[in-house]
């Protein structure tokens, strides 16, 4: 504050009105002065002077200061919000309201409520007395992707999620009676390997150490302790999943389910026992699934870190040895990637019409290391004469197209790596070696033998076991194989026919390349938590009935449990039951066996149950494309074979998220992004302790670390559940992954914020007393910008039901983020406010309170099957309309009836208007580019044809209002003054703005 100061007996004004020199001419009238008097007069302007800048300074420092006040105010007012918690269960306290969009305070206690209510359930609204069915099929039903038991949620599920929350809101909110059924799924490889890696960890025990049953009790109690964590990270999302029919893959029901469906197949002779190469993981010591096996990409020369063994691996080359020929000194030289394969070669082939080996064909080679060993030279079309030398060492028991080569020729299949990646006995010196320690071994003894002949750089794909990143092996085993001929045409005719639906449709040719050349389909699992399959092996204590073998299909039987399978076994070999012995298989069944049948095992299947005739077939099945084989079109071929119905009619198949460099997400690259973190907001600090409480190696967290440097400087902003949901929506893209930049998340939480504020507007003009008029109705009195605000409106409704019919997910993010943004809060809002500030307006504000309580009441329920907390937070706070066609008011805006009709498009104001929204457009555009936001600079605009004339004239007045701009019209033909800015463009309009 400034201070009075007295000066020769006159004192200075509390705040400085006056210059100096006005101050002077009062203190000193003009007169002749002394040299002395001039003195004292320099010295008192220097005095006052400083004084002045110093009132200045504080009268700045005041204004400051108070503004900081204003904001810590504000701030405090803000702050001192106290949020009032409810019971769990029960309805949102609503009576005070945050002046501010806050995410967490928007999403407290909605789902408890939800739930509690029973909204996500089908019988809801069974017979559509609460939500009239405006749609020709009045029911709609599909199952989750079950997530691992072991999982914790990452964006692919946060995209699944949100996908499928979306349509089964909108679905329910036609009015269909409506399911989406959640599940987990046991994930026997991934939950054993965690159980396993904990048991040693906190005593020091392998699960051979218990045993069998003691080890499954183990897991259980695991399960029971944190499996239902990624449950918790579902409904944290927002998913209007029907809870009580959440379903388990190794529940009571689905383990009856898989047994009976095993049992059926195995009876039909479409499962059997046949010895096949499998992909098997040394370290788990257990065949995986071909969607286990990562492939990863080898450009050269590389060394690779493999578990259990201390050196690293060379991969990444070629190498070329000669084999010598039998009875002479000729040599035929072969190349391989992996040498130590060489010691189980049973045969050289070459293409049968390449004239450098015709005179070998027939003949045979010897081996180096094996002395009984010959090679037999094999003409075989399966060989590529431009590759190499054009030579083919073939080794059948370890490579899958070496085996088919096999079994043309009629090769015998030596095994020479054993299940625990060693070599096999019967190899001289490298028997009983790691497998990639004979591979040098090898190269050095054929050195030695003169027989080596080089290696070169060899770009190559490497199967790597996604469990343990060991190298996978090609092993010759006996397990339990599913034919798929039959099943797997009965799906390609599906599509072909159009009664199956693939979503985008170039996924077809995936699934006819898949299809139509099937291979059988590896069902054992060397584990033991999972199903254990239901499989008994017969030894008949009768010296009548010849001993069995394990390869042998007769001497197998299955069953639900050991009685059912020994009548059975007694049947087939005629003798008494007491004469049976069975042994059940230790073996699990493969995982996604018993996610197969997911459709119809959480409906009770194999019974008849009303949830299986109600349910049954679902309508959509959504998950990302990298699974359309491994599940898909397994859900197809055995649901289809089991029941005679396909179990669902359309196939939804998103992208796969990436992060925003386009590299695919991995814990190990450290860009991995957990959804709770983007909602919530979290540090970089707090993403490097993320990577510290995974199992990284430290030199892979360091590196992880510098990524999330790189890519997240600052963290991660808290962005909120609806802002997370609304942009993986809207960044679906058939056909295109996902590059994820958590910016683009942050800016839909802007969106929100948007919303708010935008409904907390058409608040405050409603008032108390307000009450709605009928939906749809007109008051007679609308003006032509209501009349397009309302068209606006049913236009959306519109296009939004077409492209959700569609699975436009981006086209109805986009409608609706329109309405809100560009029509409604940034137009229609702002060009009504002199509505309520001017009393010359007031006969108008019932029909504005009227379209703006339309448009923000419709707009939520629009909105909500994207946002449903911001929604419903919003949504409960406006005044209700009465209850129509004798349905019931709706508690919740997830039962609010989808807006479905549209009702006024009115296409020729849309056109005119959307003329007077180019001009607001283009002139903010400009004001943009040349002002301050709060400045209120000269506009000029100019109809170039008849109808932007009109429009200009007509609504120059709400132009001024919606640009904050004094505007006039530039008479035609008229040149601007030269110190107005045109907009970049001018065509049936032109804008010009005072650049001062």
């Amino acid at each position: 504050m400034a201070q009075r100061v007295t000066v020769f007996g006159m004192t200075s004004a509390e705040k400085p009105s006056e210059d100096v020199q006005t101050k002077l001419a009062v203190l000193y009238p003009k007169q002749e002065l002394s040299a002395k008097e001039k003195k004292k007069i320099q010295k008192m302007e220097k005095f006052l002077k400083k004084q002045q800048q110093k009132e200045q300074q504080a009268a700045v420092a005041g204004s400051d200061s108070k503004k900081k006040d204003k904001k810590k105010k504000k701030k405090k007012a803000e702050d001192t919000f106290v949020y009032k918690p409810v019971q769990p269960g029960e309805k949102k306290n609503l009576d005070d309201m945050p002046s501010q969009y806050h995410p967490d305070m928007v999403q407290r206690d909605w789902y408890e409520w939800w739930t509690k209510q029973g909204f996500f359930k089908p019988e809801y609204n069974e017979g559509h007395e609460k939500i009239a069915c405006p749609c020709e099929k009045k029911s709609y039903t599909l199952v989750i992707p079950p997530p691992n038991v072991t999982g914790s949620l990452h964006m692919g599920h946060a995209l699944t999620n949100s996908i499928e929350d979306t349509l089964t809101r909108w679905n329910r909110q036609c009015g269909k009676r409506t399911l989406w059924n959640p599940g987990c799924d046991h994930a026997g490889i991934a939950t054993q390997s965690v159980v396993e890696k904990k048991l040693w960890r906190e005593k020091q025990l392998r699960r051979q150490d218990l045993g069998r049953e003691k080890f499954l009790d183990l897991v259980w109690q695991w399960k029971e302790e944190k499996g239902g964590f990624i449950y918790k990270q579902i409904k944290y999302l927002g998913a209007s999943c029907d809870w009580d029919r959440e379903a388990f893959t190794m529940s009571d029901r689905c383990c009856r389910a898989v047994k009976e469906a095993f049992i059926r197949m195995h009876e039909d002779g479409i499962i059997m026992r046949k010895k096949k190469l499998i992909n098997w993981s040394c370290h788990l010591n257990s065949a995986i699934s071909e969607i286990e096996v990562d492939k990863v990409d080898i450009a050269g020369r590389t060394l690779v870190s493999v578990p259990g063994l201390d050196e690293k691996v060379e991969v990444g080359v070629i190498t070329s040895f000669a084999y010598k020929l039998k009875g002479g000194d000729d040599e035929i030289v072969v190349a391989t990637t992996r040498p130590e394969t060489m010691l189980g070669d049973v045969a050289i082939a070459v293409h049968p019409e390449d004239p450098r080996y015709a005179s070998y064909v027939g003949k045979t080679a010897l081996h180096p290391f094996i002395p009984d060993r010959e090679l037999v030279i094999v003409a075989d079309d399966f060989v590529d004469r431009e590759f190499g030398t054009g030579a083919v060492k073939i080794t059948p028991a370890h490579d899958p197209n070496d085996f088919e080569c096999g079994v043309r020729n009629n090769l015998p299949m030596i095994t020479v790596i054993t299940k625990d990646g060693k070599i096999a006995p019967g190899c001289g010196e490298f028997s009983g070696m790691h497998r990639f320690t004979a591979r040098r071994v090898v190269i050095e003894r054929l050195k030695e033998k003169g027989l080596y002949r080089g290696d070169a750089e060899n770009p190559m794909v490497i199967p790597r076991c996604s469990r343990s990143s060991d190298i996978c092996e090609p092993l010759l085993e006996t397990q339990w194989f599913v034919n798929c001929d039959g099943m797997a045409k009965t799906a390609v005719d599906a599509v072909k026919s159009g009664e199956l639906r693939l979503i985008p449709a170039n996924q077809e040719k995936t699934w006819f390349h898949w299809l139509e050349s099937p291979r059988d389909w590896c069902i054992s699992r060397q584990l033991w938590w999972g199903h254990r399959i239901p499989a008994y092996f017969v030894s008949v204590n009768d010296d009548a009935v010849p001993k069995g073998t394990s390869d042998d299909n007769k001497y197998w039987v299955s069953g639900h449990d050991e009685d059912e399978a020994r009548a059975k076994a007694a049947k087939r070999f005629g003798v008494d039951p007491s004469k049976i012995t069975l042994t059940q298989d230790e073996d699990v069944l493969d995982t996604w066996f018993s996610s197969g049948i997911f459709p119809i095992s959480i409906f009770g299947w194999p019974d008849n149950t009303p949830d299986l005739q109600k349910f049954y077939p679902g309508d959509l099945l959504e998950t990302g494309y990298d699974i359309l084989f491994f599940w898909v079109a397994r859900m197809v071929m055995m649901c289809t074979y089991l029941t005679g119905k396909l179990p669902f009619k359309d196939v939804y198949l998103h992208p796969i998220i990436r992060d925003k460099e386009g590299v695919k997400m991995s814990k190990s690259r450290g860009n991995v992004i957990d959804p709770t973190d983007v909602c919530t907001g979290i540090t970089l600090e707090g993403l490097h302790e993320r990577l510290a409480q995974g199992n990284l190696d430290p030199r892979e967290i360091e590196r992880a670390k510098e990524l999330q440097k790189r890519q997240f400087p600052q963290g991660i902003k808290e962005c909120g559940v609806d802002a997370l949901r609304f942009t993986l929506c809207a960044l679906v893209t058939p056909g295109r992954d996902i590059n994820l930049d958590v910016n683009r998340i942050f800016g839909y939480r802007t969106f929100c914020n948007k919303v708010y504020n935008g409904v907390k507007l058409v608040m405050s003009k409603l008032g108390p007393d307000f009450k709605p008029a009928e939906y749809g109705k007109l008051l007679g009195d609308e003006s032509e910008l209501d009349l397009w605000m309302l068209s606006r409106l049913s236009t959306c409704i519109r296009d939004m039901n077409k492209q959700l019919e569609e699975y436009d997910l981006v086209g109805s993010t986009t409608s609706i983020y329109n309405l809100w943004l560009y029509e409604f809060c940034n137009f229609y809002l702002e060009v009504v406010k002199p509505v309520f500030q001017d009393d010359q307006y007031k006969h108008r504000r019932n029909t504005v309170q009227n379209v703006m309580y339309t448009v923000a009441e419709s707009g939520l329920r629009l909105l909500s099957i994207f946002m449903p907390f911001l929604c419903e937070e919003l949504w409960q706070r406006l005044p209700r309309r009465k209850a129509t066609n004798d349905l019931v008011v709706p508690a919740s805006v997830c039962v609010a009836a989808y807006p479905y009709t549209p009702l006024h498009i009115n296409e020729d104001i849309e056109k005119k208007i959307a003329i007077l929204h180019a001009i607001v457009g283009r002139a903010r555009s400009l004001k943009s580019s040349l002002h301050a936001p709060s400045a209120r600079p000269k506009l000029l605009i100019r109809g170039t044809t008849a109808a932007t004339t009109a429009v200009c004239e007509e609504y120059a007045v709400d132009v001024a209002q919606l640009v904050r701009a004094d505007v006039a019209i530039l008479p035609a033909k008229e040149a601007p003054p030269a110190d107005f800015e045109p907009s970049p463009e001018q065509d049936e309009f032109e804008v010009f703005m005072a650049r001062k």
